[in-house]
């Protein structure tokens, strides 16, 4: 039976064994058909689907403190701007989450250590986050590893934040709360929940787009417009020992 959507945490983390604080997330998303992702998800998991649909998710935000075992978070490698693609995944046992195709991050100390601690798919960038009053513009270009045949994987988003919204929808909480990340650890099944405060949810206007990393990270390229625009201010997030 899978767990249902919910805006707060399903379950405590206890221990915590990373921390760190997700700011002025940009959230853009395209429905896909579940079958053409399915064989991009680790063991033991499969597309999660919301009316028949799962989605493609481009995350753009900053990281902010990122820290160990609650400890107070390192002010300069902890803080760094972020851009991931991430699909929409359900275990054997019900429990929802995402599956992270890349990362750019623009500190190389981070990468290394999520690349070799957890085998993430981080990748070294030249990142920038930029607001200018209700407009902000995120930028990446990977540094390493680069894509075969590529010139060099590329996000430039920018985006305007309308107004918060004071009731998500079923889908705005399918895209933004998800609890826990499924992936793969040195042949293993992983699963690394997470906990932190209910979204604050603005809807938001894409103002402009210019991205290869969804095609880089293995995906379609989105023949449509996005579905969904969302944007945040940001949450705390604690993360506990894999399970």
């Amino acid at each position: 039976m899978v767990e249902p959507v919910t805006p707060e945490p399903p379950r405590p983390v206890r221990r915590t064994l990373l921390n760190q604080s997700w700011l002025d997330v940009a959230f853009v998303h395209w429905a896909v058909d579940p079958e053409a992702v399915g064989g991009l998800l680790p063991r033991g998991v499969r597309p999660d689907v919301y009316e028949g649909a799962t989605y493609v998710g481009l995350i753009a935000f900053r990281m902010h403190r990122v820290g160990w075992f609650g400890l107070p978070g390192v002010p300069y490698f902890g803080n760094f701007p972020e851009t991931n693609v991430r699909l929409y995944s359900v275990d054997e046992l019900g429990r929802r989450g995402v599956v992270f195709r890349s990362f750019e991050a623009s500190r190389l100390l981070p990468v290394l250590i999520a690349r070799l601690g957890f085998q993430l798919p981080y990748m070294w960038a030249e990142m920038s986050v930029r607001q200018r009053g209700d407009v902000i513009d995120y930028a990446a270009r990977r540094r390493r590893p680069r894509p075969a045949g590529s010139g060099g994987a590329h996000a430039r988003i920018s985006i305007r934040i309308g107004e918060r919204i004071a009731e998500p929808s079923g889908l705005d909480d399918f895209l933004t709360a998800r609890w826990g990340l499924h992936g793969d650890w040195y042949g293993r099944s992983l699963y690394l929940p997470n906990v932190h405060p209910r979204w604050r949810l603005h809807r938001a206007e894409l103002l402009h787009l210019d991205e290869n990393l969804i095609t880089a990270a293995g995906l379609p390229r989105p023949a449509t417009p996005p579905n969904s625009v969302l944007f945040s201010p940001g949450v705390p997030v604690r993360f506990g020992a894999p399970i």
